[in-house]
């Protein structure tokens, strides 16, 4: 499967043991400001880090917030951790205040880094959200090291599926996938799990021909995967101590991932 995964990247190019330096936040999330994977804690069973059943090549990463605030990048570099990807925006009125210094740390560190988006589509339509997220830290920069944004869509803070039908949930991953890929050039990487894409999508959308796959499963492996991808490109595999991803593939396709 990683091979699969290592081959696609390159078929779409033209379109440690020290403490963690900052722990996952235990305050409690408000109504703007969620971090990746708030919801899906609370439906996906596990959570604590386990090595991945794969013993082939994967490249170690995290993911943060505000409520990981100041990040010592160098502590994690030191861990084994290659890239990162930031909270920038959700919805079109939140700014992660952290993050200049957690997208610009981990890159001076020597982290391939990219951002993500809280997607909520409750409150304003996809396109409008795939701008905002642009205009606030979301772009993309053919420097081999800034890797395409992420649509982060999980279940709802008051309904799982945020009062959309199936239909419409596809529509406003589309739209925000399209407005993505017009203003950057990229296809945004989608971020979500598979028991939430199922019901809220009906698997009435196919993504995976554009969109690479970030899977949440806090087990030994990613499980099913969301309809029709075939392969994950990142996996986040622990919500303990913080979130922790891997990369399918070595960190060659990784900057493969970041050039476009």
């Amino acid at each position: 499967m990683l091979a699969a995964a290592a081959a696609l990247l390159v078929a779409t190019a033209s379109n440690a043991s020290a403490a963690p330096a900052a722990a996952a936040s235990t305050s409690t999330e408000t109504p703007d400001n969620h971090q990746m994977g708030a919801s899906i804690r609370a439906h996906e069973p596990g959570g604590t880090a386990v090595a991945p059943a794969s013993v082939e090549t994967t490249t170690a990463g995290i993911d943060v917030s505000s409520y990981q605030g100041a990040v010592d990048w160098q502590s994690y570099w030191n861990q084994g951790k290659r890239f990162a990807y930031v909270k920038a925006t959700e919805g079109t009125g939140y700014q992660n205040p952290d993050f200049t210094q957690q997208y610009n740390g981990s890159y001076n560190v020597g982290m391939i880094r990219g951002a993500y988006h809280y997607g909520r589509p409750d409150l304003s339509g996809g396109a409008a959200q795939a701008d905002y997220f642009v205009a606030h830290g979301g772009g993309w920069s053919k420097d081999g090291k800034t890797l395409p944004g992420t649509l982060d869509i999980e279940w709802g803070p008051s309904s799982a599926c945020y009062g959309l039908s199936q239909s419409a949930m596809v529509s406003w991953i589309k739209a925000f996938s399209d407005e993505y890929h017009v203003k950057t050039s990229r296809w945004p990487v989608i971020y979500t799990a598979t028991s939430w894409w199922t019901q809220c999508t009906g698997n009435k959308g196919d993504f995976s021909s554009t969109n690479p796959l970030w899977v949440a499963a806090y087990s030994s492996s990613p499980g099913a995967l969301p309809y029709n991808w075939g392969f994950y490109t990142f996996w986040q595999y622990t919500s303990t101590p913080l979130d922790q991803d891997y990369f399918s593939a070595g960190i060659d396709r990784l900057k493969v991932l970041a050039t476009g």
